[in-house]
């Protein structure tokens, strides 16, 4: 009777760890699909503006201001899909065992 209860128990843990790894693999599929279109509209833009600033390129004033506009709108625009993609972070680094 005892060595049937620990089997049966040993087997609810491996179901539980496979039932975990479906779920870190459900997440990781899910965000390796949105994480594309993310950095697309919103990461590649920002890092090539970036890298214009860092070769030493001079900005006028009014460049400056049109640039501080763009990055406003799109920080507006990319807030839900940058928060989505952390709470999809944070539930893969949630389900790993």
């Amino acid at each position: 009777m005892r060595h049937e209860a620990l089997l049966f128990l040993c087997s609810l843990t491996l179901v539980g760890c496979k039932s975990k790894a479906t779920k870190v693999q459900r997440l990781q599929q899910q965000y390796n699909a949105e994480y594309p279109a993310y950095a697309r509209n919103c990461v590649d833009i920002e890092t090539d503006r970036s890298s214009r600033m860092l070769t030493g390129e001079k900005l006028t004033p009014e460049e400056i201001a049109t640039l501080t506009a763009r990055k406003k709108e799109r920080d507006v625009r990319c807030k839900p899909q940058a928060d989505h993609l952390a709470d999809l972070q944070k539930q893969i680094l949630e389900a790993q065992p």
